[in-house]
């Protein structure tokens, strides 16, 4: 018994340092059952009062429920047993009591009377315990608003206006955010805002807060055309509120803002997403009706903007059908957005009912009709976060001459699941020649998928229609090699078919063959031995296209080309493989498959040679024809190969644009996710949407999690998610996502990232004020970087960092330091660095009034920079140095020191405007007027 008491204690001690979520809900779990097998009452309750609190945080509102009924009565029973504060923050009976009205009031399945029992309790438990009545007029307040009831909850505004704050009164960032709920709620834009910003400018927050208080200011914003700040409080409300199923109505605020902000891709994904949160708390029907409401605006909104027929991926869940019903569609496709838009307005409208029933007003039938009223209303707020895929011309073939040729163009390209669609189509109903070349397309797309055993089963049936097509000789070929033909040849096979090809070679041999099955296996053994043995590759392919020829086969010739091709570029023969795919292009018989292979191929050959627009341009071509051929996981793959080549082309507009339509298929079709939103994070961070790139990192590194990706790569997103936080302001947020980048790099073993994420972490401290923690962190970092021998450019900034920390604090440790970091520079020829330390050095002289030291070092750091060509570095030492001169009683000396810094501003006006403007001011306190007045005309120019 004493060990499960012990235990016990430490699973409570335990809770009480987690975070709320699903680790912290499962440990409340474990030790209610603990406490439970012990059997001891007390021990329960301290369990339970904290269950009470994890359920209100976590969304589970039957367990909440139950939680602080057998507490409340527990603690009426026996209040000395059972306090009703058990000093563990919000697991205080009295602060609970606040949670209870606005759960019974959330589900129509509570009658009002229950309600009004609660709220009556509530008020009774509060005189009996001392406290005021601040608490209970606002969860009264609370209960009016939300029922409708707009002047019993105004009457009681004003009068909680008037009482007196307590212990017990809402938080001040809650209080706030209720109150302004209700002014957007009365037409009251502008209180509503004033509110929400008073919360923001005071820094206060608690659990929910101020996520959902941001996204009840986003149509106040909206209506008061103030677009800016209503994007700038949706990304952040989102950014906050996106794993908490317990705010499902602040999700609704944020889907409901982007359908009417222009952003109608945007609020398909976050529906997409949040749509499990419908089925995630069974008593939450308010929240379910604010999201289904959302959720028909916004599928309106993208029906409007011409896709309604896209599918909504998730909306089939079974945990969904007590909302939307099973969808009806015949041929099993997923619910459209046009459908689901319906359906989701439908069961808004049957929870509304069951609400006004139970209220007897007509609350929610005027919400809803507001709702769709205003679900027209536009507002121009972009957010590039999310794009629809482009839509494409609908070129699916109507008759079996087009799908014929449909084949032969994704097989030509090399789409082998899109093939085995298309011949499904046509297979059996093209003549025997047809059949021939279809049955061979069809092994070798099953091979590439290595489905090996349905390609064996097929192979009689390729036989067969060899046979029937006239084509004795390659039938022969293939009915003693099999699918080594199609790509699974072994060394062995490889050997007995280049013995068959030589000893072939006599038209009139023994082993003759027809020239089609010649080049055949010519072409067979190009390909295998492209990557072994390039030029053998080249002359068996140029052997093939010749066999080819002669046959009369130009598509297989073309496949002759390819192998070419790529035997070239395996050569490093690189001008002469251009040439090629050149020539192939050229040939107008080309399939448009193969036309889209050598465009892509020719597109990584402009972008290896630093071409990189035209690489760019030719893979946006592909992209082209795939998305006409309806390949769309492949359209997906150029797509995301143009928004590579446009990127290194220093065009991230142009590059975001591909990324975001290429994660959008792969996320419908299949493919890498995670790595092509990272791309698009990565893309918007380049371009300045910091706010969406830190969203989308976030997003990213929640996938890598859950597929348990190696800890350096999740490294590397952590410390980008870290970078998107630090640069839209979010600097606690970024001072953990440091600290998790820096985890995941010692889990991975690379001291140089792990130090320099710390690095980081320091300097987030250092502008909060927190100089001494920002000190100690720098000097882990730097213990960690010194064992990184192969990264001198982390050394290098590391130890910079932490020796100018040192000398900002006239420590003088800073000065080997700058000794370390000089050397490491001057060994790997990093001239510029070596002007920057000498900078650093500079400044902590001068911090150690170490005047003539600080100048000579920083005149001499001035010289440096402009050796390299950096004259904006090379005047800031220079003024550097003419300050502390003219500070240090020595204005004669400073006039040298200024017209340096003069000649290197002479095209950087900012610096040339202070230089001259301080010029000025010394040279007229030495007496010197006219030329005081001639230098500060510079300034003016």
């Amino acid at each position: 018994m004493a060990e499960q008491k012990t235990q016990l204690d430490r699973l409570l001690e335990e809770i009480d340092r987690t975070p709320w979520g699903p680790q912290e809900q499962a440990l409340v779990a474990e030790a209610v059952a603990l406490a439970q097998e012990i059997g001891d009452e007390q021990l329960e309750y301290q369990a339970r009062m904290r269950q009470t609190a994890s359920a209100n945080m976590g969304g589970l509102t039957d367990l909440m429920l139950s939680s602080f009924a057998w507490c409340l009565a527990h603690h009426d029973a026996d209040p000395a047993r059972f306090p009703a504060d058990i000093d563990n923050g919000a697991a205080d009976l009295m602060w609970q009591f606040k949670w209870m009205a606005s759960s019974l009031r959330s589900s129509p399945a509570f009658s009002p009377e229950q309600i009004a029992a609660v709220l009556d309790d509530m008020e009774a438990h509060y005189r009996t315990a001392g406290l005021g009545m601040s608490g209970v007029l606002m969860a009264r307040f609370e209960d009016a608003h939300a029922a409708g009831r707009m002047d019993d909850a105004e009457r009681l505004r004003v009068q909680l206006e008037a009482t007196p704050r307590d212990s017990h009164s809402h938080c001040d960032a809650c209080g706030r955010s209720q109150v302004a709920g209700f002014f957007a709620d009365t037409d009251r834009d502008e209180d509503a805002i004033r509110l929400v910003e008073e919360m923001l400018e005071g820094g206060f927050s608690c659990g929910e807060e101020p996520e959902h208080a941001l996204s009840v200011s986003l149509l106040p914003y909206l209506r008061l055309g103030r677009g800016e700040q209503a994007r700038a409080a949706h990304l952040r409300s989102y950014r906050l509120a996106k794993d908490n199923p317990d705010l499902l109505t602040a999700i609704a605020n944020s889907i409901r803002f982007c359908a009417l902000s222009g952003n109608e891709a945007r609020a398909l994904t976050l529906i997409e997403r949040h749509l499990p949160w419908l089925a995630h708390d069974a008593l939450n029907a308010q929240g379910h009706f604010r999201m289904l409401t959302a959720i028909g605006t916004a599928l309106d909104a993208v029906t409007a903007a011409g896709h309604g027929d896209t599918p909504v991926r998730g909306a089939d869940s079974p945990d969904l059908e007590r909302f939307f019903g099973a969808h009806g569609g015949a041929d099993g496709t997923a619910w459209s957005a046009a459908e689901l838009a319906a359906a989701a307005w439908a069961a808004a409208e049957r929870i509304g009912v069951r609400f006004d029933e139970r209220d007897g007003t007509d609350n929610h039938a005027r919400r809803l009709q507001f709702a769709r009223t205003t679900a027209g209303d536009r507002y121009d707020v972009p957010i590039r976060s999310d794009v629809f895929a482009a839509p494409t011309v609908d070129a699916t073939p109507t008759d079996d001459e087009g799908w014929y040729r449909r084949v032969l163009d994704l097989a030509g390209y090399g789409a082998a699941a899109d093939t085995l669609d298309a011949l499904a189509q046509v297979i059996d109903r093209v003549d025997p020649d047809r059949r021939a070349v279809l049955t061979g397309q069809r092994l070798a797309a099953l091979v590439n998928l290595e489905r090996i055993e349905e390609a064996t089963e097929l192979l009689p049936d390729r036989i067969q229609s060899l046979r029937a097509a006239g084509r004795d000789a390659q039938a022969d070929v293939e009915e003693r090699f099999g699918l080594a033909l199609f790509g699974t040849a072994t060394a062995a096979d490889n050997a007995a078919l280049a013995e068959l090809f030589a000893a072939s070679a006599d038209p009139s041999g023994p082993a003759a063959l027809t020239p089609a099955a010649r080049g055949d296996i010519a072409l067979t053994l190009a390909f295998e031995f492209g990557d072994e043995d390039p030029a053998a590759a080249l002359e068996l392919s140029e052997q093939a296209a010749a066999l080819f020829a002669e046959a009369g086969d130009a598509r297989l010739g073309h496949g002759a080309e390819i192998a070419a091709a790529m035997a070239l570029l395996r050569a490093e023969r690189v001008d002469e493989a251009l040439a090629r795919i050149d020539a192939l292009l050229a040939d107008p018989a080309i399939t448009r498959g193969v036309r889209a292979r050598m465009l892509e191929m020719r597109a990584r050959v402009h972008g290896g040679r630093g071409a990189f627009t035209e690489g760019a341009a030719d893979a946006d071509e592909a992209g082209r024809i795939l998305a006409e051929l309806g390949s769309m996981s492949r359209f997906a793959g150029a797509q995301m190969l143009a928004g590579a080549l446009w990127e290194d082309a220093e065009e991230p507009e142009q590059a975001l644009a591909r990324y975001r339509v290429g994660a959008r298929l792969l996320e419908q079709h299949g493919g890498d996710v995670a790595g092509a939103k990272y791309r698009v994070a990565r893309s918007m961070l380049n371009s300045g949407a910091v706010e969406e790139a830190a969203e989308l990192f976030g997003e990213v590194l929640q996938l890598e999690e859950a597929d348990e990706v190696p800890a350096g790569s999740r490294a590397m997103t952590a410390l980008m998610l870290a970078r998107a936080l630090r640069a839209a302001g979010e600097g606690g947020q970024a001072y953990g996502a440091f600290g998790y980048a820096a985890e995941l790099f010692g889990e991975a073993e690379n001291p140089a990232d792990q130090a320099l994420a710390l690095m980081n972490r320091a300097q987030i401290l250092a502008q909060y004020d927190e100089r001494d923690q920002a000190i100690e962190t720098l000097e882990e970092a730097a213990a960690l970087v010194r064992r990184a021998e192969d990264a001198p450019a982390a050394v290098v900034e590391v130890l910079h960092n932490l020796g100018q920390s040192y000398g900002a604090q006239q420590d003088p440790r800073a000065f080997a330091l700058f000794d370390e970091v000089e050397a490491v520079a001057r060994a790997n020829d990093a001239d510029w660095v070596v002007a920057d330390v000498t900078d650093s050095r500079a400044r902590a002289m001068l911090s150690a009034e170490r005047v003539d030291e600080g100048v000579a070092a920083a005149l001499t750091a001035s010289d440096a920079f402009a050796a390299v060509g950096d004259a904006q570095s090379a005047g800031g030492s220079a003024l550097l140095a003419a300050r502390a001169l003219n500070g240090g009683g020595r204005s004669a000396d400073a006039v040298a020191a200024y017209r340096a810094v003069l000649d290197q501003a002479a095209d950087i006006p900012p610096l040339r405007q202070i230089a001259a403007l301080e010029l000025g001011d010394v040279l007229q306190g030495l007496g010197r007027d006219a030329e005081a007045g001639e230098v500060r005309r510079l300034a003016e120019d």
